[in-house]
Parts: structure tokens; C-alpha cells; sequence
């Protein structure tokens, strides 16, 4: 997701699979191409304890990503003074959004492809609400 809670890229797998396995899948998928770099220039991706492992570091780290991950037993740091909010009300607030989706809240299609298809679908709907209606 964006910073503002627009889906990038979606990804279908078993309930039974950790998100760690997922995290390159979803690296791949993302449909906006990612914008030229300086040589100098870092893109940044910031990820929570669940990555703090090897498949998940390897997986940023071959995609050319800084990592920005807590360490697994590492507590918050102190306060910056209130500069930053915790953000994490916006994914939250965009899985709301697609729950509204009917065809989404309950699987009805057997196949992997057409519920990927029914996801990516509901979030081309954000996105042009976002824009068309400016609802971000």
C-alpha cells in the first residue's frame, strides 16, 4: 500500500501460508512501475517484526529496497517528539473498504484466478474513487 492506503498489488494464497512467503510474490505484482532512480537515490520499505527473518530481508534485498524492519524482540523507541503518527489505521481502513465488497467478504469462486480477478477489480474501484471523487 501506498502511504495513504492505496492497494499496489495484491496477492491470493492458502490461510495457511505465512506472509513472509508472500512478501516477494507481492513485490512482483505491483502494477505501478516504480519511478527512475538516481544512482545515489534509495527507495525505502518499511515492514514490521513478521519480516524480520531471512526470506523476508533476501526478498527486499534483491529488489533493491532499503529495509526498514524492527527487529524481533527489539521494543518501540522513544517518542520523536510527536513528529510521526503510527499509520497503521490506514490499512486497516482500506481491508474495510474492500470488505464492503460482496463478492470479496465470501468466496464464491473456486479457482485462485477469478477470486485474484474479483480483488484486483475492487481495487481499481478505489483507486478511481480516489481520483474521480478525491474519497482518500
Amino acid at each position: 500500500m501506498d502511504g495513504r492506503g492505496g492497494p499496489l498489488s495484491v496477492v491470493v494464497a492458502g490461510a495457511n501460508v505465512n506472509d513472509t512467503k508472500l512478501l516477494q510474490a507481492t513485490i512482483e505484482g505491483i502494477v505501478v512501475k516504480r519511478p527512475r532512480v538516481r544512482a545515489d537515490a534509495e527507495q525505502n520499505l518499511c515492514l514490521d517484526k513478521g519480516y524480520d527473518n531471512p526470506t523476508g530481508r533476501a526478498a527486499v534485498a534483491k529488489n533493491r529496497y532499503v529495509p526498514h524492519i524492527r527487529r524481533i524482540g527489539e521494543e518501540k523507541q522513544g517518542s520523536r517528539g510527536g513528529r510521526h503518527r503510527a499509520r497503521r489505521w490506514v490499512v486497516e481502513r482500506t481491508h474495510g473498504w474492500l470488505s464492503k465488497c460482496r463478492g470479496i467478504l465470501v468466496r464464491y469462486e473456486k479457482r485462485a484466478v477469478l477470486y485474484l480477478g474479483m480483488l484486483q477489480f475492487a481495487c481499481c474501484l478505489l483507486w478511481f474513487r480516489r481520483y474521480a471523487y478525491n474519497t482518500f
